[in-house]
């Protein structure tokens, strides 16, 4: 068991051997705030980071479609992990699982289960804070590389969108002298040559918040609570400890590791173009053209991303593939519940694609009438 740093939200919710997150613990601060009184300030400079939103509480409803994701989907989790976890291991024989939380946490705990129960290794694993506009957490890097070969750290996260948090990633790790290769369970960004799949499929801790990441928060970056020694900070929500699916999320994927063995030797062993064509930005910068969104942020495209926009932003619409319905139960469910229209598109190179209401309202122009 590793020790819980002081100070810090430690392990969460999850095995003391799985994760430490380098975070400052918050939780006794309220930093929770209405999304539309967050959304409005965003418009008028404040950064995310400052603040957090108010948790998400699922009805029974939507948490028996999440039950029903994990159970119809585990298999091929698994076999994203363990096709992304072959190829670290071919890069590096004993990584460092460094993962961008939130959603790169149970990615990092997943690919650190399968290199032990594959190949007998322990892998220490990380999770630290990783931000837009704001960058990587550098004194949790600095704690690291006081530990670890700067060389054997491998970071990790959930899936790719259009590859922003790559980008930021990137830019970080150049003036840290890192590399910043990042792998994930899903690539459909095509971001990353280290991905499990490039298909954009229904990952199922992208379905809930703390209640499937640990009981830890997003990240939070409030110079107000974060001294120039400091993690960056989360908090620990003790008190959803009744609702939390974190530990049976990861056993429900390593229980379908052994089914999932053959697909991830062939998926290992097959040749794969996997060279990064960052099509997923290109793509979004045409929707975002074609919707009269002058903000690419706005515009969050894949499952992941999508069911981010609908827990925790204010919703404009979302777009799906028609042919992929089946597959977002979630997604429409949510999108009922908060009257977000839907919009189907045949040509999506995603299964949908959420995007944020904008500051000023909706544009005024008729979009998508005729697709080019």
């Amino acid at each position: 068991m590793r020790p819980v740093l002081p100070g810090t939200v430690g392990s969460g919710s999850y095995d003391p051997a799985d994760v430490t997150f380098l975070l400052k613990d918050l939780s006794d601060i309220p930093l929770e705030r209405p999304t539309e009184d967050r959304e409005e300030d965003f418009s008028k400079g404040r950064h995310y980071s400052e603040d957090l939103p108010v948790e998400y509480e699922p009805s029974q409803a939507y948490l028996a479609l999440f039950e029903d994701a994990l159970a119809r989907s585990a298999v091929r989790v698994a076999t994203a992990v363990g096709v992304a976890t072959e190829l670290v291991l071919a890069a590096r024989a004993r990584p460092v699982i460094v993962s961008l939380a939130r959603a790169g946490t149970p990615a990092g705990i997943l690919m650190r289960r399968w290199a032990r129960w594959r190949h007998g290794l322990d892998l220490p694993h990380y999770s630290v804070s990783i931000i837009k506009d704001r960058g990587l957490d550098e004194n949790a890097m600095r704690w690291i590389l006081a530990r670890h070969d700067r060389r054997s750290l491998q970071f990790v996260d959930g899936w790719t969108g259009k590859g922003a948090i790559l980008k930021v990633l990137e830019a970080a790790a150049d003036g840290l002298g890192l590399d910043a290769s990042m792998a994930v369970i899903s690539d459909p960004g095509h971001c990353t040559p280290l991905h499990g799949t490039r298909d954009d499929f229904l990952i199922p801790h992208s379905c809930l918040n703390s209640t499937v990441s640990g009981l830890v928060s997003r990240t939070v970056l409030n110079r107000s609570l974060i001294g120039p020694a400091d993690f960056h900070g989360a908090k620990y929500y003790r008190h959803l400890a009744d609702r939390d699916y974190s530990r049976r999320y990861v056993e429900t994927v390593v229980e379908a590791f052994p089914a999932a063995s053959a697909a991830v030797a062939d998926g290992v062993s097959r040749p794969a173009e996997r060279t990064p064509t960052w099509a997923g930005w290109q793509a979004v910068e045409t929707l975002a053209k074609e919707y009269g969104i002058d903000n690419i942020g706005l515009v969050k495209p894949g499952v992941g991303e999508t069911t981010r926009v609908l827990l925790r932003r204010v919703p404009w619409k979302v777009v799906v593939t028609p042919e992929r319905l089946a597959e977002l139960p979630h997604v429409l469910s949510l999108c009922e519940a908060k009257g977000v229209p839907v919009e189907e598109r045949a040509d999506l190179p995603y299964s949908c694609v959420g995007i944020i209401k904008p500051p000023d309202g909706a544009p005024d122009r008729a979009l998508f009438s005729t697709p080019s």
